[in-house]
């Protein structure tokens, strides 16, 4: 079966494509001319990966009429909340505009590739308690303007399903982590802080935003599988929670690695790191795509932090043997 990754190179995409590797798959990338693709290092020679720009309809037109992939796991786009604050126009540009370009592209070249939307809890926003474990039907009530974006793509996809016939599956994953995670995220970020503080390259102080929200966090090894799942079982039109059901803390990650840690740390809240606005509790039920698929997540939070400062022990570790 061929596969294409758009945004192979992010952090869910580069685990994606190891997995569909393993399952025997003819695996194509899209990355921006100027992505990282230092995970890919060790697959490079068993993927294609090629430069498109999404915000470029012909381009992407031309590469799917190519390619004719079997599945689509439509991944790229900006995906920080805190920065699309700053770059509101840019989010919404990149990931309504790109997605534009590849469901026009699929509807005019009248392909049957099936399609992953890779929506986010943020599309929810502000949820009320009686709401709370959030589920498919819950309203859309978007705070931030990546959250917008988002909501955006999904109706979008379920536009293209209803009008087109495109074969889309939806899916809105709920808080990420794991290694490889970019440090601007708040569970690498501590990870990161910690790693640093070991070693001696920062003083023994965590810098913190809002600790006290409540977050349901997958792990990325967990959840590639549930969007190979969601292709594969999965039905069209349809829009699935990816989510773990609990809710923890963000102080919960700070005393799981003060369980972890190889040194003591004080914490210290930042107030460069508080957002304009944040969702105080967002916990998923998840039971609608269980029942579809049987998955459910594999890895704890604890297994998953563990992972994740190992990942940072090893690279701020190179970094300062680097220097010495």
């Amino acid at each position: 079966m061929k596969v294409l990754i758009t945004g192979i190179s992010g952090f869910i995409g580069t685990y994606l494509a190891e997995y569909c590797l393993k399952q025997s798959c003819e695996v194509h990338g899209w990355v921006r001319s100027s992505s990282w693709k230092g995970p890919l290092e060790t697959i490079k020679d068993r993927i294609s990966i090629e430069v498109c720009n999404i915000l470029d309809p012909e381009a992407v037109r031309e590469r799917l009429d190519t390619l004719k992939p079997d599945w689509i796991f439509h991944l790229a786009g900006k995906s920080h909340i805190g920065v699309s604050w700053h770059e509101p126009q840019d989010t919404l540009q990149v990931n309504v505009s790109g997605q534009v370009n590849l469901l026009e592209a699929m509807r005019t070249l009248d392909l049957t590739s099936r399609i992953q939307i890779a929506g986010s809890s943020e599309e929810y926003g502000i949820v009320q308690p009686e709401e709370v474990p959030v589920t498919e039907d819950t309203p859309l009530r978007p705070i931030s303007p990546y959250a917008v974006s988002k909501v955006s793509q999904d109706l979008m996809g379920h536009q293209y399903f209803k009008n087109y016939g495109l074969r889309i599956v939806r899916t809105r994953s709920f808080n990420q982590t794991g290694p490889r995670r970019k440090e601007f995220f708040v569970t690498s970020a501590f990870a990161k802080q910690v790693a640093m503080i070991e070693v001696g390259r920062q003083r023994p102080i965590l810098h913190v935003g809002n600790i006290d929200v409540v977050r349901d966090f997958t792990d990325v090894r967990d959840t590639v599988k549930a969007y190979w799942l969601a292709l594969k079982q999965c039905d069209d039109g349809e829009v699935y929670n990816i989510c773990s059901g609990q809710g923890r803390k963000i102080s919960d990650i700070l005393d799981i690695l003060r369980d972890l840690s190889e040194v003591k740390f004080e914490v210290k809240k930042d107030q460069t790191k508080i957002r304009p606005s944040d969702l105080p509790v967002m916990i998923g039920d998840g039971s609608k795509f269980h029942k579809k698929t049987g998955w459910k997540p594999q890895i704890s939070l604890e297994e998953s932090m563990q992972d994740l400062l190992n990942y940072w022990r090893e690279n701020v570790g190179v970094k300062a043997r680097a220097k010495n």
